[in-house]
């Protein structure tokens, strides 16, 4: 589907979806308890899809009323009668989140698995855990976007960066619970993006299973097998826990508010409501950053914590007449659904502003208004489609953006909502 857009301000309140990030961490957990688990506010996304059928292939059972999904978990435990099962097909559709997470998990349930996905999904960075596998002997051989993975995930040390994706630690933490004995998760470089981590901590203690800090690694494990001057973080991770079920609401999603955050500062009088502060929720910095975006000075932005928020600053940058912002510390999105510096500099250039792409960074010179009048490519990145009618809104010519579809990875419901706050769009199948 193509959409053109009609540029005008946007007016009205609006509710963002329920966080696909909380929900992922909240679904897995419920399915790895014993017992059934109740989690609202539930929007089934094609991220939360996949990871509801990957799950159901891992053993658990669902039931979704509207946004309620009912769970009756796995019972995962070291002496689970899973393990002797076939090794589960999981198909991760496009969603970096369900493939991440579930790799380590389905080697602590099943044994392994074979994955799969779409688009750009088998391409994103999984050399953290091929190294971490390489090392304790778990077999691993990624073919024509067909990923397989089997062995025995052991307890004991694993080192990986921080600064790859928070997704590999969260992986991480999840399954080492279900060991018989302990674990160290050992950060060799800083950790990024660390709100999605502790947004893990968070939903395995609804659930009832506790990791520990870094200073529990060194009372547990002999120091000689570590090596204290490389020990940046870390977890410690108790073995022999079990998930117990637990009935919560998934929180609104600050990264999906994003984009109504940035239409306000573009001159929309939108309110946005529904979403929790504080948050655990690293996208949460928004609120923070409209307020340094709507100052009358230059400024620099690192976004390496929440880089879910570049495409929406962006086109707040865009549109900061006269002023340069600099959006640091970035490179990781040039493994999301598309390069993302790329594509935001494209998108909007093309548009009309003023955007220079370098290496981990993007430099926007800020514009009155854009010129518009062209068609946009959505590079099947949902975030990207998003920004672009939000920036549309301050262009003086119909904006048309091909793909746009593709947001239904992460708010089905954007265009509606777009129309309700009185934007103007053609859709075009």
């Amino acid at each position: 589907m193509n959409v053109t857009i009609t540029p005008g301000p946007l007016s009205g309140t609006v509710t963002p979806p329920p966080s696909k990030s909380q929900a992922h961490r909240a679904l897995i957990a419920a399915a790895l308890a014993q017992g059934e688990s109740a989690v609202s506010n539930v929007a089934l996304s094609q991220d939360i899809e996949a990871t509801v059928r990957c799950l159901e292939e891992l053993g658990a059972e669902f039931a979704i009323d509207g946004s309620a999904a009912a769970v009756r978990g796995m019972g995962a435990n070291p002496m689970s009668p899973l393990r002797r099962m076939a090794y589960p097909h999981l198909d991760c559709g496009e969603s970096g989140s369900t493939l991440r997470f579930l790799i380590p998990i389905a080697l602590a349930v099943r044994g392994g698995g074979i994955f799969t996905g779409r688009g750009r999904l088998m391409e994103r960075p999984l050399k953290p855990y091929f190294d971490l596998f390489d090392e304790k002997g778990i077999f691993h051989e990624l073919k024509d976007g067909v990923l397989t993975v089997t062995g025995l995930l052991t307890p004991g040390i694993y080192r990986l960066p921080g600064d790859v994706s928070s997704q590999f630690v969260t992986g991480l933490l999840y399954a080492l619970p279900l060991l018989e004995g302990d674990s160290a998760i050992i950060l060799t470089s800083p950790l990024e993006s660390r709100g999605y981590v502790n947004m893990t901590e968070r939903a395995m203690n609804q659930f009832g299973v506790y990791p520990g800090d870094l200073d529990e690694v060194w009372q547990h494990f002999d120091v000689d097998e570590l090596d204290e001057n490389k020990v940046a973080d870390g977890y410690f991770v108790p073995g022999g826990q079990t998930y117990q079920p637990c009935s919560l609401t998934v929180e609104g999603d600050w990264s999906q508010g994003a984009f109504w955050y940035a239409a306000r500062l573009l001159g929309s009088s939108v309110e946005v409501q529904g979403l929790d502060y504080p948050s655990a929720q690293g996208d949460s910095a928004i609120d923070a950053y409209e307020r340094l975006l709507s100052g009358n000075r230059d400024c620099s932005l690192r976004v390496g914590h929440c880089p879910d928020l570049a495409p929406p600053l962006a086109a707040m940058a865009a549109l900061r007449a006269g002023k340069t912002t600099r959006l640091t510390n970035a490179a990781r999105l040039r493994m999301k659904e598309s390069d993302r510096l790329a594509s935001v500099a494209a998108v909007l250039n093309a548009l009309g502003a003023e955007v220079t792409e370098g290496p981990d960074f993007l430099e926007i010179h800020g514009k009155e208004r854009l010129a518009g009048g062209v068609t946009v490519n959505s590079f099947n990145d949902h975030r990207v489609a998003m920004m672009a009618a939000i920036a549309a809104t301050r262009c003086v010519k119909p904006v048309t953006i091909t793909g746009a579809g593709c947001v239904a990875k992460s708010y089905p419901d954007f265009w509606e909502e777009y129309e309700r706050l009185g934007g103007i769009i053609q859709r075009i199948p």
